[in-house]
């Protein structure tokens, strides 16, 4: 018995409903060859089969991120060119889930900061979160991000106010920890017996 194209499995039904994206996780998921076919989905002509391959290959990638490496430049250049919200705020959780060397992570941020224009809230909010996750272990990214979250902590959407100040908190704790397990122990001096 033939399978059914995944890009049937995606369409059908209004943009309020993933359909039957869970389905075709699942089915990647046990079926690691047909990911391909997911990924090709993203170009679609049908909106309703880009957001929900979208919403799949984001949720696969979260479970098993480096599987979306060997399609990383692919990804890199639909962020650059993709218009769809749904499309972008899933490209801004499966970017920094890529393997990714400088260029291409200041390639990635650079997509995620034109995010930060976009009309819906949730993008931006995505971009945010984005941005975040490539900062994170470089410092002087983090220092940058940090000014972009306090700025976001102040305006914008109530999503992307809560999102920031989140972040922003989450960055606080990890500086913190860092900067714990980096001072050398014992160094406090006792007091002299006398």
């Amino acid at each position: 018995m033939r399978k059914q194209p995944i890009h049937l499995l995606l369409s059908g039904g209004d943009r309020r409903s993933i359909g039957k994206s869970n389905r075709v996780v699942a089915l990647v998921m046990r079926r690691p060859r047909t990911l391909v076919e997911l990924i090709l989905c993203l170009w679609n002509r049908d909106p309703l089969v880009r957001m929900r391959a979208a919403d799949a290959a984001e949720k696969i990638s979260a479970l098993r991120p480096g599987c979306l490496a060997p399609f990383k430049a692919e990804l890199l250049g639909l962020a650059g060119e993709a218009i769809q919200p749904e499309l972008r705020w899933h490209l801004a959780r499966m970017l920094p889930r890529l393997p990714l060397n400088v260029p291409e992570r200041d390639r990635a941020a650079a997509r995620l900061r034109e995010f930060l224009s976009d009309r819906s809230s949730i993008v931006r909010t995505m971009a945010l979160q984005g941005l975040f996750e490539l900062a994170l272990g470089h410092p002087a990214r983090e220092e940058e991000i940090g000014r972009l979250l306090e700025t976001h902590s102040r305006v914008g959407s109530p999503a992307v106010k809560a999102r920031s100040r989140l972040l922003l908190n989450q960055l606080a704790s990890k500086t913190c920890a860092r900067e714990k397990s980096a001072s050398p122990r014992g160094n406090r001096q006792r007091p002299a017996r006398g």
